[in-house]
């Protein structure tokens, strides 16, 4: 048993998701999230910076005494996770391959979609883990940059949403895909209206339970789950604490939390 808590960090608010995912899976386990509120989005930044960035908060999250890490972030997955785990004596997981299994059990058709960060499309990570998995995959990627600032704007379902939302996906629907992975974990607070727009004949595949699933499995075989059943008090961490913290947390987790300013800069 380990009772140390795990470290769950994302570029803004979208990694709530994943918290909300650790929360129902590993319920007994303390959680120390970090956002980068004050340098997002990460989509639109060299693969350099990420991975910068991404050091700096592992050293953070270190501090905390953290037994795990979850990149809670697309673009960290696809372009930083092999230099991290090499640079840092901590498991660290990601969230792109979870989302490449998803789309490779999921699909009737073997054409899937993709949507994520302008980093993460230009990686290619997507595609090359799910050919991987199946060469026979056809794989269609789209970057929709503005969805990151519109929910960190909180901006998740109105008519602005829709009209951005049908402009990403015109064309991108006519490829014939049957399944669309949200490749970033802010795009499942969209999940509405990506759906309404794409129909219900494509399955949209949210990576976040899959992901953290991984972590279950790691800790159970390593014997690193905490034994403490009482009421873990989870801790939240900003860069840059904004007014919207408390409904994008509510939005995400049904419930807010009162975050601490970190100045990530000294890490």
């Amino acid at each position: 048993m380990d009772n140390r808590p795990i470290g769950v960090f994302d570029s803004g608010v979208g990694g709530l998701t994943v918290v909300k995912q650790v929360m129902k899976l590993l319920p007994h386990e303390k959680i120390i999230y970090f956002g980068d509120t004050a340098r997002l989005p990460y989509g639109s930044k060299s693969k350099e910076a990420v991975t910068r960035f991404s050091k700096q908060i592992v050293r953070f999250l270190l501090t905390r005494d953290v037994k795990a890490v979850v990149a809670a972030c697309n673009t960290v997955s696809s372009n930083s996770l092999d230099e991290l785990r090499k640079d840092f004596d901590v498991p660290i997981f990601g969230v792109v391959m979870a989302g490449a299994r998803d789309a490779v059990s999921s699909t009737k058709n073997n054409r899937v979609g993709i949507i994520g960060t302008s980093a993460t499309v230009r990686s290619g990570a997507y595609e090359r883990l799910i050919l991987s998995l199946n060469p026979d995959i056809s794989v269609y990627q789209k970057a929709c940059p503005l969805f990151v600032p519109l929910v960190e704007e909180g901006f998740t379902d109105n008519e602005i949403v829709r009209l951005i939302v049908k402009e990403y996906m015109s064309g991108f629907l006519s490829t014939g895909i049957d399944s669309i992975v949200l490749g970033c974990t802010h795009y499942p607070l969209l999940k509405k209206c990506i759906g309404e727009t794409a129909g219900s004949d494509i399955l949209i595949l949210d990576p976040a339970a899959s992901a953290v699933s991984e972590v279950k499995e790691y800790l159970e075989k390593e014997g690193g789950l905490s034994g403490d059943t009482s009421f873990k008090e989870h801790v939240f961490y900003l860069s840059d604490i904004t007014e919207k913290f408390d409904m994008l947390c509510k939005m995400a987790l049904n419930k807010t939390f009162v975050p601490k300013a970190v100045d990530i800069e000294k890490y």
